[in-house]
């Protein structure tokens, strides 16, 4: 990709004497490297010192002992979910779903706020540069949830899609959630085209999307899923659902459609290259082969699918066949770290697991579904996910010199492989977000006490209900 032009007056960030994985197309590394950052933009990165008479430099980080790299991209989410995390912790996923439920539909605008700020603290300390958060959940008289989680994202300072959810099939229609949790279809469908109209950025730079996301096909109808992709394309933004996630999934689709989820999905307008699905778990053959022939992205989310019991991915061939996939947190109430940090670990661990044993993934192969192919899902490649001029600087310094990576020769598999690296630098646009492993752009403390107030208020709510 060319640089793209910068203003004489625009301010500069270098950083030198650092391992670099620029995560290009040729898998660039350096052992020792540089990057300059100028406004918004990476203006060049390669080896060695920088460019000598570099002018308006307001800051200079000496990267030595550290490993950058492009920012991670988490492709899945449900924010909500940090104030209810621990709990059902021995469900598979229907059961999980039906104990949880009757909590989830007495959520409000401030309980959102708190635990969107949560969850997004935890993966913007732990290198997530772009977010986004699947939110489906919408009760009546609940407030502004859409607007209380992208202010949130906002204020955090980090790249963010929402994909504005919504259900329309409640226990009275055979579906899981209570009756007064769910939307009308008319009302589903107004939210999210009002939701597009009042936040979706198309620009380049934009730091707020928003997708179209109907939830899952237990619990939205038909129409839902027709119309609603009718709606995002007359809109030109991204589409986003759960598919595939169990075999309860499987059986159900079979016996109300009469087919599996993929054809399922395909006869209602739900495959295409503007369109990503959440973990995709039970996937024969034909589904993947119609994912790569579509461009329809994966959301792997590797620490839920544990949690849940719901089976093991089969990441290495939709990337053999060359569908889109990148990582997803998962909702907290499903993977209570809520770090996408750690699912690079756990994705090249648990496809492990499965049949292609050792080589199912590798170091290098785990850290770009966390960063690039992240990217390539939410329809940003052109913008994000890997360090290259003239893409947008949203880039990660990991400390690799402590303790916990001493005895690791190559940097990338003391990230992938080892424990958790602290995050010297994080830079959202070009600026700063985490420093020294602790965020700049909120108070966690704040935070962590409005989430703990929150959780006890919900849980008092659902106790009384």
């Amino acid at each position: 990709m060319a640089a793209t032009p910068t203003p004489e007056h625009v301010e500069r960030v270098v950083i030198e004497n650092c391992s670099i994985a620029t995560v290009d197309a040729d898998d660039t590394e350096y052992a020792s490297g540089h990057i300059v950052v100028a406004g918004n933009r990476i203006e060049s990165v390669g080896a060695g010192r920088a460019p000598e008479g570099l002018e308006n430099v307001v800051r200079r980080v000496d990267g030595t002992g550290h490993l950058a790299t492009p920012g991670l991209v988490n492709t899945h989410h449900h924010f909500y979910q940090w104030i209810t995390r621990g709990l059902a912790t021995d469900h598979n996923l229907f059961d999980w779903l039906v104990a949880l439920y009757p909590t989830w539909a007495r959520i409000d605008e401030p309980m959102i706020r708190a635990a969107a700020q949560g969850s997004l603290a935890m993966m913007a300390r732990g290198g997530v540069t772009t977010a986004m958060d699947h939110h489906y959940v919408y009760p009546r008289g609940s407030g502004d949830l859409s607007g209380a989680i992208i202010g949130a994202a906002r204020d955090m300072g980090v790249r963010f899609t929402l994909a504005r959810g919504s259900m329309d099939r409640s226990v009275k229609d055979g579906g899981l959630p209570p009756d007064f949790a769910v939307e009308t279809l008319d009302g589903a469908l107004a939210g999210t085209e009002a939701t597009i109209d009042a936040h979706h950025d198309p620009s380049f730079d934009a730091m707020t999307q928003v997708a179209a996301a109907p939830c899952s096909p237990f619990s939205i109808s038909t129409e839902l899923l027709r119309q609603g992709a009718e709606l995002a394309r007359r809109k030109g933004v991204r589409m986003h659902t759960h598919g595939s996630e169990t075999v309860e999934e499987e059986k159900f689709c079979h016996e109300l459609f009469g087919m599996g989820p993929t054809d399922y999905f395909e006869s209602t307008g739900w495959l295409g290259d503007d369109v990503w699905m959440a973990h995709c778990v039970h996937m024969n053959d034909s589904d993947i082969a119609a994912f790569a022939r579509t461009g329809t992205g994966v959301a792997h989310c590797p620490s839920s699918n544990a949690r849940l019991a719901a089976g093991i991915a089969r990441v290495p061939d939709m990337l053999a066949a060359g569908v889109p996939v990148g990582l997803g947190v998962d909702g907290t109430a499903s993977n209570e770290s809520g770090e996408l940090h750690t699912e690079l670990r756990n994705a090249l661990l648990i496809n492990r697991l499965g049949a292609h044993r050792e080589k199912a993934l590798n170091a290098r192969q785990a850290l770009r579904l966390g960063t690039y192919g992240g990217a390539q899902v939410l329809g940003r490649a052109e913008q994000i996910g890997s360090l290259e001029p003239g893409k947008l600087a949203d880039l990660v310094l990991w400390k690799l010199d402590t303790l916990a990576h001493a005895s690791i020769a190559d940097p990338v598999t003391a990230l992938v492989f080892g424990a958790a690296a602290p995050v010297t630098l994080s830079l959202v646009d070009g600026r700063p977000v985490v420093e020294d492993n602790h965020l700049i752009t909120a108070d966690e403390e704040a935070i962590a006490r409005a989430t703990r107030n929150e959780a006890r208020r919900l849980a008092q709510v659902a106790a009384g209900a």
